[in-house]
This record gives structure tokens, sequence and C-alpha cells, in this order.
């Protein structure tokens, strides 16, 4: 048994060496998220919605063309989290979303 600290890698789900565990993530690990045209997306983003969508739990529905301002990116390829007057929580799909210039 060797006196080697081990590490729990959370993507792998196993016990690595301290010596063979993964440096923290760089620029080059980062998740790249574009829009429906696919423009490349970052946080404080304006974005304006391409297609009408309900908001599950909110009774309310998104009218295309409504402006979503300062849109934080989740670490997901396709998903945002935003602000909008009356709901809270609200992630969108990047997919429904064009970034405005």
């Amino acid at each position: 048994m060797s006196d080697d600290d081990y590490i729990y890698d959370e993507a792998s789900g196993e016990w690595v060496p301290a010596s063979q565990a993964a440096g923290p993530a760089t620029e080059d690990d980062a998740v790249v998220v574009r829009d429906a045209v696919g423009n490349v997306l970052a946080d404080g983003d304006q974005v304006t919605l391409i297609k009408d969508l309900t908001v599950k739990g909110a009774g309310q529905t998104l009218k295309r063309g409504t402006l979503i301002k300062s849109i934080r990116l989740t670490g997901d390829a396709q998903e945002i989290d935003c602000k909008y007057d009356g709901i809270k929580g609200l992630v969108l799909r990047a997919e429904f979303v064009r970034k405005r210039t």
C-alpha cells in the first residue's frame, strides 16, 4: 500500500491518485454556447426570442421578439440562465434565442 493521496474525480466517478488528477479547468475546456444562427454567446449578452415559448410553471407565454437582458451561461452548451419580470429561475434553450447586436 502506498502513501499516495487519492482524490475523488467527479467526472469519472473514481478515486484517482493525486499525482494523476487533472488540473483546474482552463479556457480551452470551456463550453462554447451558440445561438440559433451560430453566434457565440457570453455572460451579460442580450438575446431576443425567435419563437413563442410557453413557460412551464409560470402560466405565461413569452412572445417572439421578447428581449432578454443579461444572460448567464450555465456550463451546458444548450442552456442559458436569465431573468425576466415575474418569472424566477428562467432557463432557456440556446436554439430558441438570437444574440442582439
